[in-house]
């Protein structure tokens, strides 16, 4: 009778216990549920998206070495139209900037590189920095330049710092201040970065010293 009544005991409270908590563990149960169904269908969505992107940006890089400029554009931006949320997206947007480049649209450029500068991906949005910078400097917004690298974050951009000096360094020779450019180039230098002619720019700007301490008399 006592094994009984223990048995009786525990029902009750059992009963007690759903009457209180039933329709909470229910509703937890439900929403716990719905969150993991939710979760996996986002990662195959996200998944599926990638993969068709990917499939896509492949055929861009085909058509940009077939010379498919009408083709890859048209790639270029149904990659960025349906599927934005994707790397390849950014990766499709410098594509696209430099076939606008190339038709002579610098605007169009620009605006792309401006929107891959915007996004979260700190890699690709200093690529998209610098090659706005160079437009800059080919459309003689050097200024303009200048003030766009000043505002680059540091803690951002420090694989990058040697493309930005000399950057720098060519905007400052633009504007004729060759003593700054030569130090943004031989910051650029210290710090490690080589570039092909970046050795050859502080040779340029080192030249006319050396021409200018020649003897008149001697030639030397």
């Amino acid at each position: 009778m006592e094994i009984y009544d223990t048995e009786e005991e525990q029902l009750e409270a059992f009963k007690r216990w759903w009457k209180e908590n039933g329709q909470s563990t229910i509703i937890g149960l439900i929403l716990g549920i719905a969150i993991i169904l939710g979760w996996n269908f986002w990662q195959d969505h996200k998944k599926s998206q990638a993969e068709q992107a990917s499939a896509l940006y492949s055929q861009l890089i085909q058509a940009i070495g077939e010379d498919k400029k009408d083709s890859a554009e048209k790639l270029a931006e149904r990659i960025q139209e349906n599927y934005p949320k994707t790397e390849y997206a950014a990766y499709s947007g410098l594509l696209l900037a430099k076939l606008k480049v190339q038709q002579g649209d610098i605007a169009k450029a620009r605006t792309i590189l401006k929107g891959i500068a915007a996004e979260s991906n700190k890699e690709l949005s200093n690529v998209a920095k610098i090659r706005e910078v160079r437009l800059m400097l080919a459309s003689g917004e050097y200024e303009q330049g200048l003030k766009l690298i000043n505002d680059v974050d540091p803690a951002t951009s420090s694989s990058f710092s040697g493309n930005y000096d000399e950057l720098v360094g060519d905007l400052y020779v633009a504007l004729d201040r060759l003593d700054l450019a030569r130090s943004s180039y031989q910051k650029a230098l210290e710090n490690g970065y080589r570039s092909p002619l970046l050795q050859l720019k502080i040779d340029d700007l080192t030249l006319p010293e050396k021409v200018g301490g020649q003897n008149p008399e001697s030639g030397k």
